[in-house]
């Protein structure tokens, strides 16, 4: 409940007192959890936690933020905010802002971010990366790096330190960019820089619209609980297609973010402006949630890589019916016809969205339940896979997403030795207490770096 964020905020202040005013960031509130009034948090509702400094807190899928009226006085911003095309800033009722900034609206709050050195962001990847690998994750594909911007300097130096000692995760870059003259520039000066093992630097990362529970995801038609938004456009397909084209001209891979069938639609049309004969870039979608049969056979046709998280279901299986209706629900999260047409799949967790946990993310593949194991059939059950290709398109298909096929994925001679052991025999246990096996070990370049 919004009572429940106030108080949990109150309790860390207590111990973590701010006399300096820095700004207090926080993530992972819910809406569609809250038990009271299901509602966004509002500067109005943070204003409770506090009015003499600015307070920003996302919702969980991180494309919704909310903050406190401090942060809009510091930002200037008041009764006329702007308009920011594929953004938003919600009014109330009187037309005065409200605190709450969807998609690209979003990037009005980077003046209030605390500042990190780069040492603290190299202790950070550290600690991030002792827990994946307590869940027996040895490579992450991530999005941190903003290429064109101060921080995304310092944070690309820090990783660099990171595999300079002694890291314990292979990092393959989703690579955002300030603007299209930082990735042309890039380009120029040679994308991949410095690269290692521990740091490799793969696809250009673009966003073109939101998620399914702020409904900013953009459908091709209104939303079956809101007939007044069919989601958040965030960028032309005009933009889309000159992104698309400088980077594949530039011989670099695209992973696109795309949670709406409409955005899908969009970004398989900009795909289909570069891909001739064969999809060499590996180019692919990030999340592929809301489809159809035709929209999954236009991914087969361009051999376009899913990016695909299973866990969402924990979520999504409780709203997506309310949000998209029963028909389009029911050919969504469509794991099993993925498998079927034979698309290039890597699964995920999408972190800090969802944790870390493997085994909750081939729960929901194979069971396609929730974590409390609801329904008991599954959500639409003829879209489960088994567990040996939840497995495979974990380990094997995640390599290819990273052109790393050759020497990951697999335990093989002269594979990495990165590997896991576990607490039950997977293969044959009771499937039902798959999302209770726990690693015992992890082993990373031959090297054991979490003992349980």
């Amino acid at each position: 409940s919004i009572d429940a964020i106030v108080e949990r905020a109150n309790e860390f202040l207590s111990s973590h007192p701010n006399p300096s005013g820095q700004t207090l960031f926080g993530r992972g509130w819910n809406q569609d959890y809250f038990t009271s009034e299901v509602c966004l948090v509002n500067r109005h509702d943070l204003d409770r936690i506090s009015t003499d400094f600015p307070i920003v807190f996302s919702r969980a899928c991180g494309h919704v933020v909310s903050v406190n009226s401090k942060a809009m006085e510091v930002l200037g911003i008041t009764a006329a905010p702007p308009l920011i095309e594929g953004g938003q800033i919600d009014l109330d009722p009187d037309g005065n802002p409200i605190g709450i900034f969807r998609e690209n609206a979003i990037g009005l709050l980077s003046p209030l971010q605390v500042p990190f050195s780069i040492e603290d962001r190299v202790n950070l990847i550290k600690q991030v990366s002792a827990i994946a690998n307590r869940y027996g994750i040895t490579s992450v594909q991530t999005n941190d790096l903003t290429i064109g911007t101060p921080d995304g300097h310092d944070l690309e130096e820090a990783y660099r330190r990171y595999a300079s000692d002694n890291p314990t995760v292979r990092i393959y870059h989703q690579v955002s960019f300030s603007d299209l003259e930082a990735l042309q520039n890039r380009i120029r000066d040679g994308y991949h820089q410095n690269e290692h093992d521990f740091n490799q630097y793969g696809p250009l990362k673009i966003f073109v619209d939101g998620s399914l529970g702020a409904r900013t995801a953009f459908m091709r038609t209104p939303y079956q609980d809101d007939p007044s938004t069919q989601g958040i456009q965030c960028m032309s397909q005009d933009v889309l297609n000159t992104w698309v084209n400088t980077a594949d001209a530039g011989r670099i891979q695209i992973a696109i973010h795309a949670i709406g069938d409409g955005a899908m639609a969009q970004v398989l049309d900009a795909y289909q402006t570069v891909i001739k004969t064969e999809n060499n870039h590996r180019h692919g979608i990030v999340h592929c949630q809301i489809t159809d049969l035709p929209l999954l056979q236009r991914f087969q046709a361009l051999d376009i890589l899913a990016y695909v998280q299973p866990i969402f279901l924990h979520y999504d299986m409780h709203m997506v019916i309310d949000r998209v209706g029963e028909t389009l629900a029911s050919t969504s999260y469509a794991f099993k016809t993925m498998e079927d047409l034979g698309l290039h799949v890597a699964y995920g967790t999408d972190s800090p969205v969802e944790g870390l946990n493997v085994f909750h993310n081939i729960h929901c593949a194979i069971h396609r339940q929730d974590l409390k194991d609801y329904p008991e059939n599954g959500f639409y059950p003829s879209e489960k896979v088994d567990l040996e290709t939840a497995i495979d398109v974990y380990t094997i298909g995640s390599a290819y997403a990273s052109f790393d096929e050759n020497r990951k994925g697999r335990l093989l001679p002269g594979y990495f030795a990165d590997l896991v052991v576990v607490d039950q025999p997977i293969f044959s246990m009771d499937l039902s207490q798959i999302k209770d096996v726990q690693v015992l070990m992890t082993m990373v370049n031959g090297q054991v770096v979490y003992t349980r």
